[in-house]
């Protein structure tokens, strides 16, 4: 009996020094996806997908559009943030209202809003996204131009509050997150892609995209940076070094991108697209990171969350991998993946798909 007991408390005590991150396997949840799980807004490029529930038990999804008459990689120009609502977390979605809409040039963000991630934290919701501001003439389709650079570049990061996401989002007139003033740092030139959560002391946490200055107008390599704060509006404090590195990664342009984060467990939690596949093995797969301080990241037990080509129900290999990562969880338990991706190979259509998860006994 002693024998017994004594192995039960060292089950226990293993369990508990046990991260989530460690004993969680998301890809061997991933089932079919069935083909009505798409989102499609008729007349624009559907990308992005934040998905939240609202007090009302509906779920809402907060996602990117822009018009398909101006070209896929017109998004820097005229992509706005939407909402879209759905009685199931598996859709069908439906376009509800532009949530962020046009402003104009005097604002930060007066050009285009894009990325946007939703978070709920006691009682409101919390919707950080990405605005440009520029307001040189520039043609449709056209992509990856001087002009259109200067778009890309002045990519900022903002935050929007609101008491119910189908309600009206307030936004800041300032960028909640900027560029560094040091000009040598790894974002002096811009800050997209954020990804939010709240940990078990309130504090806020803010994954994003930095670029760096070159004598290239794009600029340098593509590495996401953190920061905190005590407030969903900031002020944020950035780490000095770039996260989701490798040891061999640095030659490389971008080595992860489009984080999902959640704090669970006392652990921080992040899915992202692993680009060169440094942590999956495969180019363009979903890896899993895991963090117990936020800065110091590591690939979990499992990494794999999903491969670089999903399958639709009757095996049917999809056209184009997903990005821009979002998981729904329910009570703790991930319940929907959600991403993005193109319908094919021309770019003439993208759409949000929403992929169920076995749930397990």
């Amino acid at each position: 009996m002693k024998v017994k007991t004594l192995l039960l408390i060292l089950s226990l005590n293993l369990l508990k020094y046990t991260s989530f991150g460690q004993t969680l396997d998301l890809n061997s949840r991933v089932m079919p996806v069935p083909q009505e799980n798409k989102f499609i807004d008729p007349g624009y490029f559907v990308w992005c997908g934040s998905v939240t529930k609202g007090d009302d038990g509906k779920f809402y999804m907060l996602y990117s559009r822009w018009p398909l008459a101006d070209g896929f990689e017109s998004w820097p120009v005229t992509s706005e943030v939407a909402v879209a609502v759905s009685n199931h977390p598996g859709g069908p979605f439906k376009h509800l209202k532009v949530a962020l809409k046009a402003r104009g040039t005097d604002f930060w963000d007066g050009s285009a809003t894009h990325n946007p991630a939703v978070v709920k934290h006691k009682g409101k919701y919390y919707l950080y996204y990405i605005g440009t501001g520029w307001d040189l003439p520039i043609d449709k389709h056209e992509s990856y131009t001087d002009t259109w650079w200067r778009y890309r570049n002045t990519q900022r990061i903002g935050v929007a509050v609101a008491d119910d996401p189908a309600g009206e989002w307030t936004r800041m007139d300032q960028p909640v997150l900027s560029v560094s003033s040091d000009s040598t740092a790894h974002d002096a030139l811009m800050v997209s892609n954020p990804a939010a959560t709240f940990d078990d002391q309130g504090r806020v946490i803010l994954l994003y995209k930095q670029v760096g200055k070159t004598e290239k107008i794009s600029g340098g390599a593509v590495r996401f940076g953190v920061a905190f704060a005590d407030s969903p509006f900031g002020p944020f404090k950035k780490h000095n070094q770039p996260i989701f590195e490798v040891k061999d990664g640095g030659k490389d342009w971008m080595v992860a991108e489009d984080p999902f984060i959640w704090f669970q467990d006392g652990n921080y939690l992040a899915i992202v697209r692993d680009v060169i596949g440094k942590f999956t093995g495969d180019e363009g797969a979903w890896a899993l990171m895991e963090s117990k301080n936020g800065t110091d990241w590591q690939p979990a037990k499992q990494p794999k969350v999903i491969g670089s080509t999903f399958f639709w129900e009757g095996g049917i290999p999809s056209a184009s991998k997903l990005e821009r990562p979002c998981l729904y969880l329910e009570n703790g338990l991930p319940i929907y993946l959600y991403g993005a991706t193109r319908a094919d190979t021309a770019q003439t259509l993208s759409f949000n798909v929403a992929v169920p998860l076995k749930v397990p006994n």
